[in-house]
């Protein structure tokens, strides 16, 4: 019998996006020979209130730069803006920022034209590609209700006007508890985390399950060093970060680990 020649042959590896999102990182990590435990944690939900969305929309011509980091707030946006009959009509002076290619593509979808897209996938690359060009500029920032005020903050202090607009929040499944006792039940070789929330959301999981944190034996593989971070502040020491923030990178970390342990 020949043995399997992928990186990650045989290897079950817990996958936690939103069910809307799992296929990208499922396939790749199947690409790889891996077994996909697809345990979402992570559900998209409204925020609150809308009422800061709704008032940057009603004035969304006012506005010289949108923010967009997640395909998720895309289609939140978009949401929105359908259902208050305001569509997202980029006017000739308003620039779209994005972070990453699957928000890139979700913004081209909902009919905004991309402007800039940072070196890399995180919200420190976008202040540093934009804080020379917001000066005087009003900036709407569109996002999650829980997530760091780094571009903001940072926007704010380069003399930029930022309006800050909740537009979804993200909450956890009804099932996800069970579905993660029974996923550790059959033992996993590592977890795969593409966000903050994928871990704090995760570790509410578990605690809601009645499962000890961090999973013993299994191996924290994450997207970026803020994702590190946070696992770092839940007690769970990553084993292995990616060297590019986005899931083919995150895949790679993952056979890395492996290739190497």
């Amino acid at each position: 019998m020949i043995a399997d020649p992928r990186p990650l042959a045989g290897r079950r590896v817990l996958v936690t996006r939103a069910a809307h999102q799992l296929g990208k990182l499922s396939d790749q990590l199947r690409e790889a020979g891996a077994i996909p435990v697809e345990v979402p944690v992570l559900e998209i939900q409204p925020p609150e209130s809308f009422e800061r969305l709704d008032a940057a929309l009603r004035q969304f011509s006012s506005y010289d730069w949108l923010i967009l980091t997640s395909a998720n707030t895309v289609r939140a946006l978009a949401d929105r803006a359908k259902k208050l009959r305001r569509p997202l009509v980029q006017h000739e002076s308003l620039k779209v920022a994005a972070i990453g290619d699957g928000t890139v593509k979700a913004a081209m979808e909902a009919g905004l034209e991309v402007t800039l897209v940072p070196a890399s996938n995180v919200a420190e690359s976008l202040v540093e590609a934009l804080v020379g060009q917001v000066a005087g500029a009003r900036v709407l920032f569109a996002r999650a209700t829980l997530a760091r005020d780094v571009i903001p903050d940072s926007l704010r202090a380069a003399g930029a006007q930022v309006d800050v607009a909740y537009a979804y929040k993200n909450g956890i499944p009804a099932g996800a508890p069970e579905q993660l006792r029974g996923a550790l039940a059959e033992d996993l070789d590592a977890a795969a985390f593409t966000s903050s929330s994928s871990v704090t959301h995760l570790k509410s999981a578990a605690a809601e399950a009645g499962l000890a944190w961090p999973f013993s034996g299994v191996a924290a593989i994450s997207v970026g060093p803020v994702t590190s971070k946070t696992l770092r502040e839940e007690g769970w020491e990553p084993a292995a970060e990616a060297k590019v923030s986005d899931i083919p990178g995150l895949v790679k970390a993952v056979a890395e680990y492996f290739a190497g342990s």
